[in-house]
């Protein structure tokens, strides 16, 4: 899979020949969908809590006779058809929302999203991607020559300078290979990948 390598100013000046083994992958729909759910579905906390019937604060006398009222019997306030009763079946901190993905369908989910990124020229691959200073306005800058707005950068290491400099930009993130989440792989615009990364790519999905 050939794709556009860019030089320092984010022009276009040659293609790069990618490794099809992960990004000439046909497109897997009901695969990416999977893990993709899966993977907001782990990233979960189950810090949700209702009250049961039991921990309501009610009274245990029975509210009105059993016979010749003409309503439905009750015999405590806490049901779950009285207002201010308990939850029926109440969500607890402790439930589990985690769903199981294998390592071998992940990795083919991830050479699946790639593969279609690349088709739709959704990702640039470059030498490398620094900056000489942890300045927020020198990767704006950057990233504005390169024409990206919204991208996800996938570098072989993030020093410090580029961690620094694109935490605030609200649509910008870098990662390293082993981090490129299959969600942000979609969310973002645009992918720039570097070509050490492409190996470890490479070397991790092949």
């Amino acid at each position: 899979m050939d794709i556009k390598l860019l030089n320092d100013q984010g022009q276009s000046s040659a293609t790069f020949a990618a490794p099809d083994t992960v990004f000439g992958r046909d497109f897997n729909e009901a695969l990416v969908h999977q893990i993709v759910i899966a993977f907001q579905a782990n990233a979960r906390s189950g810090n949700r809590a209702q009250k049961g019937r039991d921990e309501v604060r009610h009274s245990t006398k029975k509210p009105f006779r059993q016979k010749g009222t003409g309503r439905a019997r009750a015999g405590m306030t806490s049901s779950p058809l009285w207002r201010g009763g308990g939850r029926a079946f109440p969500n607890s901190p402790e439930e589990n929302f985690t769903q199981k993905v294998n390592k071998k369908m992940y990795r083919a989910g991830l050479r699946s999203i790639l593969s279609q990124l690349a088709r739709e020229d959704r990702i640039s691959i470059v030498d490398s991607f620094t900056l000489e200073s942890p300045k927020t306005k020198l990767a704006a800058e950057k990233l504005k020559s390169f024409g990206m707005d919204s991208v996800l950068i996938i570098t072989d290491s993030v020093d410090e300078n580029l961690y620094l400099a694109t935490r605030n930009l609200p649509h910008v993130a870098v990662v390293e290979p082993r981090n490129a989440d299959p969600l942000s792989l979609i969310h973002y615009k645009k992918v720039l990948i570097t070509k050490p990364a492409i190996a470890q790519l490479e070397e991790m999905l092949a």
